[in-house]
């Protein structure tokens, strides 16, 4: 069988961990790709092998799945295999993890359902042999029901491959910390943080159910293998704790400590915090570079609670960075030279100063007027992310121009786009009202989990258009300088959005073409590697990727900020901007302009402050880490790093 090109000199075959220095503080074999799609390849490659040599020895395959977003693309491979390889599913029997309960089979957020999208209706597997566990099971019959489920298991010869995610409590399945090493498949009770996570998919916490059927630990080690997969950087906090961590049931994952052929594919962003990762100068010798040199310095200040000036030798020497100090000389040198470069992140002029030596200045100083290009992937991320900043631009005269990527319509709820069609019903002038009745009949018939129509997603773009002009009128915008993409892409109406294609790349290009930009601004969100903030991303790179040939790309800059849910560590920040009382309340007002995402708004994530409460507690955060560091005191900054192209 052909595959398509991967890391092929990786193997993700099971090794025992710790076997070498640099990975002496972590107990289960991991392998790091460079991305997902990498590592998902590699993990459909395993599976498929295994359906091939079953199948040759006449045997029944027993896989057991795990749904969302991780297995997505091993699952896309499997499909790829089966339709363009040959690969038969035949002699495969299927067992999945999990299930939401109570949820029927129908509904788009089920397991059942996904399982079918993704996978099962793609390939020839029997339907006999699909095995899900039935959200519709009466309740006085559930727990025969569980009971059954694990002896199907049982009578197929137990699971030979079991493929599991890792939820951010630390959750395999559904086994939610206080899980029981011994549990077997159960109904349970959904943790907090488990429910907060799957809002999106259910458009408000309200829709989450409240309980789930799981197979359990003891049901998952039983296993003759498994392959837990991890992308994106908010994955990178459990899973340090599950690799490094004590086994404990406040970390179920833990639990596969004490499985000997468990493996956990890894993209970097994942696998960030791992000691021989964040800080390998804790486990090895290391070559040291300007970056690094940079990350450990800055560490070093945070552990030992010193600000840059006042690190001694004895503090490099203690904590793993001799070989530093020796090949500076002296702690003073080192202090001196990073203080040096911390201090000329800082600028009250992100677009360059005027008439000045920007030989340490983050910016050019030329030409002193920028066109300036700041892409927002959902209308609200420019003022969240960079309304100080923002600000300072259009102030200080440049051309700002606003690209919203996609139109958001999805994160508008019901009852929002309902005022709003109400108040349009209300105030027609004639009696030519069926748009916006029909819009009225749709909103107030929708099913729970039922995709908008057509006419109530325009609805809601139109309203988050409205909330968009606002605000950059408020900071001084043209409304001709504002740029409405609506990539492609986003609009299913939906959480699963399509994947990128060449209208979404074409609509990036011909927007940067035509305003031939000095400045770029983007979201650079690496936290999800299958949100709506990377693919603009992703959008965005193959666009400057066709167009790096072009004269005018010469004169342009790329810098990235964070989202509402993270900032740039410091010592990666290349540009941070001082915002001013005034500016912090200004940028506040701003974020207000979009009324919909206020108050209960659909996709808070795991903290369920407002977003111009996270904005403020994140931009005074990172001015605080500066005075910490021996920088001077400012209200709050907004940071960003240069992408080199």
């Amino acid at each position: 069988m052909k595959t398509k090109s991967v890391e092929n000199s990786k193997s993700i075959r099971y090794e025992e961990a710790g076997k070498f220095e640099e990975t002496r503080f972590e107990k289960k074999h991991n392998v790091i790709f460079s991305n997902s799609k990498e590592g998902s390849i590699k993990v459909a490659r395993e599976i498929a092998d295994l359906i091939i040599s079953k199948n040759a020895k006449g045997a029944l395959c027993v896989l057991g799945l795990a749904t969302g977003s991780s297995p997505i693309k091993v699952y896309e491979e499997l499909v790829r295999m089966h339709k363009e390889d040959g690969l038969s599913f035949k002699n495969v029997v299927t067992f999945n993890l999990d299930e939401y309960y109570p949820m029927t089979k129908e509904n788009i957020q089920s397991y059942h359902y996904f399982m079918h999208e993704h996978l099962f209706n793609h390939v020839d597997i029997l339907p006999k042999n699909i095995n899900i566990p039935d959200g519709t099971v009466p309740a006085d019959s559930l727990h025969q029901y569980c009971i059954d489920y694990e002896n199907a298991i049982a009578e197929k010869g137990g699971i030979d491959l079991q493929l599991l995610g890792i939820g951010r409590t630390g959750h395999i399945g559904f086994n939610e910390p206080g899980s029981h090493f011994n549990s077997e498949t159960r109904s349970i009770i959904l943790d907090y943080i488990t429910k907060v996570d799957a809002v999106p998919s259910f458009l408000g916490i309200d829709n989450v159910p409240k309980k789930a059927i799981t197979m359990g630990i003891r049901t998952v080690r039983k296993a003759k293998r498994i392959i837990l997969m991890a992308w994106g950087q908010n994955k990178a906090s459990i899973i340090k704790k599950t690799i490094e961590g004590d086994i404990s049931s406040k970390v179920p994952a833990t639990y596969l400590q004490y499985h000997d052929n468990t493996t956990f594919i890894l993209d970097i962003e994942a696998a960030s915090d791992l000691t021989r990762i964040n800080t390998p100068w804790l486990v090895g010798p290391c070559v040291w570079d300007e970056k690094l040199s940079s990350k450990a310095i800055i560490w070093l200040c945070q552990k030992t609670g010193k600000s840059i000036l006042k690190l001694l030798d004895e503090d490099y020497n203690d904590n793993g960075m001799s070989s530093l100090l020796a090949e500076e000389g002296s702690s003073y040198n080192l202090n001196i030279k990073m203080f040096n470069k911390v201090q000329h992140t800082i600028t009250g002029w992100p677009g360059g100063k005027p008439n000045a030596d920007d030989t340490s200045r983050p910016e050019r100083a030329n030409p002193a007027k920028k066109r300036v290009l700041i892409f927002s992937p959902h209308p609200d991320d420019d003022v969240i992310s960079m309304g100080g900043t923002f600000d300072r631009l259009v102030e200080q005269g440049h051309e700002v121009h606003i690209a919203y990527q996609t139109s958001g319509n999805i994160a508008v709820s019901n009852h929002e786009a309902l005022k709003f069609a109400e108040v349009t019903k209300s105030m027609s002038c004639n009696n030519d009202n069926g748009l916006m009745n029909k819009i009225v009949d749709d909103i107030k018939s929708e099913k729970e989990n039922e995709i908008d129509s057509f006419d109530v997603r325009k609805l809601k773009g139109i309203i988050r258009q409205c909330e968009s002009l606002a605000a950059t009128r408020y900071l001084g915008v043209s409304d001709n300088n504002i740029h409405f993409l609506n990539l492609p892409f986003y609009e299913t109406g939906s959480i699963k959005k399509n994947p990128l294609g060449e209208e979404d790349v074409k609509i990036m290009c011909n927007i940067i073409e035509e305003i031939k930009p000095h400045q770029i601004y983007a979201a650079g969100d690496l936290a999800d590697p299958h949100g709506t903030h990377r693919a603009s991303l992703d959008a965005l790179f193959e666009a400057l990727k066709i167009l790096k040939p072009k004269s005018f790309m010469d004169d342009c800059w790329l810098w990235l900020y964070r989202g509402a849910w993270q900032e740039w560590d410091i010592n990666e920040i290349n540009m941070a901007v001082p915002m001013s009382p005034d500016q912090v309340l200004k940028k506040r007002k701003a974020i207000f302009f979009h009324q919909s995402q206020k108050d209960g708004v659909m996709f808070q994530g795991n903290d369920i402050r407002e977003f111009w409460m996270r904005a403020e507690d994140r931009n005074n955060k990172t001015a605080e880490k500066y005075k910490e560091l021996g920088l001077a005191d400012y209200a709050a900054m907004e940071a960003f790093v240069r992408w080199n192209f």
